[in-house]
């Protein structure tokens, strides 16, 4: 079973391990536990990483430079698909399915006719914010709850869905959410969150927004980063309830994974003050085909993993990408 995970920054592993001279990153460190996770595509976000959102443009170019590079090195195990159909022939042909994503504009710096020239690079994802307030919108880390999407947002959003770019809610505060939401007319997602009711973090979804997901034919992408998973005692077992409520909620046909994988990246460097924590049972991508396990054993047929794994996300594609 071929698993599509809607959101992964190894972007960043790659544009740091080529400045430091490295070739090859996603052979030497990626496609093992990949291909033993059975992640067969997914979402490489780009994002602006701590040490650099003072110059969040420059590093926006270094990265999508090191990208470039990386794959044309990586020809043989991974290939960049522009539409649907690129996504099931490179699989088909073996190699890992990349999408190209933006996990915030902020590289962009304000300046939308970007947006084509990502396109015309490869982009197909992206969200307006990160955590941070930008040009466009107001991520979860600021403390403005009444700002939400700016007047060059929507613009962006116009863009995004004329062009034929996967619109992203992670990171959004709930007013950009709301925003969004009235903003658009296509299907959106939410890439890495989970449910609020289960886990109460600022980056989860409340039952509302969970619902206009849904009611838009979306789909969100469980996170298996340990703070939105449970603040006491996260695991594979818990990120499993996640799905479950979400499904008790809305259906099956609205969930797919987006796990968040970041444990090949010095995360106490960069914004962590205590030693961050890995989810057990769920810790990096070689363990998604045990987690399938748990849903297995919990009652989900196998019509309902294929749509959580795969089937969800690629119908998303075929109504966006076109």
């Amino acid at each position: 079973m071929k698993v599509f995970d809607c959101h992964s920054d190894i972007l960043i592993d790659i544009a740091n391990r080529r400045a430091q001279g490295e070739r090859n990153v996603l052979k030497n460190h990626h496609i093992q536990r990949l291909n033993k996770g059975g992640i067969g595509g997914t979402i490489l976000a780009l994002w602006i990483d701590t040490p650099f959102v003072n110059e969040p443009n420059k590093r926006m170019l270094d990265i999508l430079g090191s990208a470039c590079d990386e794959f044309r090195e990586a020809k043989d195990c991974a290939a960049v698909a522009y539409n649907v159909d690129d996504i099931k022939n490179i699989q088909n042909s073996g190699r890992l399915s990349i999408i190209l994503g933006m996990e915030g504009l902020s590289g962009l710096e304000g300046n939308i006719n970007i947006i084509s020239l990502l396109y015309t690079l490869g982009v197909r994802h992206a969200m307006l914010t990160w955590n941070e307030e930008n040009e466009f919108a107001t991520g979860i880390g600021s403390k403005n709850l009444d700002r939400g999407v700016t007047e060059l947002g929507i613009k962006a959003l116009k863009r995004f869905e004329e062009l034929g770019i996967l619109i992203d809610v992670s990171h959004g505060n709930e007013k950009t959410f709301w925003d969004i939401y009235k903003n658009t007319t296509k299907p959106f997602i939410a890439s890495h969150s989970n449910a609020y009711r289960i886990c109460p973090s600022v980056r989860n979804l409340k039952d509302e927004q969970i619902k206009a997901i849904a009611k838009r034919k979306g789909i969100i992408g469980i996170n298996a980063w340990s703070e939105f998973v449970d603040t006491e005692s996260p695991s594979a077992e818990k990120l499993a309830e996640h799905i479950d409520y979400i499904t008790s909620l809305v259906g099956i046909d609205y969930v797919g994974l987006g796990f968040d994988f970041c444990e090949f990246m010095d995360l106490d460097k960069l914004f962590f003050d205590e030693k961050s924590v890995l989810t057990p049972g769920i810790e990096d991508a070689s363990k998604v085909l045990s987690f399938l396990d748990i849903l297995s054993k919990k009652g989900y047929k196998k019509e309902d993993i294929e749509k959580i794994t795969y089937r969800n996300i690629m119908r998303v594609f075929e109504e966006v990408l076109k």
